[in-house]
């Protein structure tokens, strides 16, 4: 079961999602701006954000930037959810830092399926952890806590 938050301006769109997410065993919730989804994230952070592109006052995009150069959310798994059908679109939303694109009208069970996956892929690694920690933890300056105690012969 994952916490995903709906960002999207049309609710009925919204609520559609939600339902067809929460029938699979998710807990949803949505709000109707990229200002609020910002908000509900710093509250509780979701396990993965379905993100309109085309929302009111920030765009999904614009949202979806943020979200990459905060230190807190720069990891947080994001799924584009749009009408728009250009494919310079697409590409702007995955250059952006997009998962994945859904396309409305959209088929629940195939939007359930992308989620699925992208959540499948994020499961393989490691929990989230803030930017500086796994920087450092990249580069190898921080001491895995999870290796047993040493010993000295």
């Amino acid at each position: 079961m994952a916490r995903i938050l709906i960002a999207d301006d049309d609710e009925l769109i919204a609520e559609l999602a939600s339902e067809a997410l929460i029938d699979v065993g998710h807990a949803c919730g949505w709000v109707t701006t990229g200002e609020e989804a910002w908000e509900v994230a710093h509250r509780r952070r979701p396990d993965l954000l379905l993100l309109d592109q085309d929302l009111p006052g920030m765009s999904g995009v614009t949202l979806l930037r943020k979200l990459r150069g905060s230190p807190q959310f720069y990891d947080l798994p994001v799924v584009m959810f749009t009408g728009m059908h250009g494919a310079r679109d697409e590409e702007q939303a995955i250059y952006a830092g997009a998962q994945d694109f859904i396309r409305k009208p959209f088929d629940p069970a195939y939007m359930v399926s992308r989620i699925a996956r992208v959540l499948a892929k994020r499961a393989s690694r490691p929990a989230h952890m803030d930017l500086k920690t796994n920087v450092l933890r990249e580069a190898g300056l921080l001491r895995d806590r999870t290796a047993g105690p040493r010993r000295v012969v």
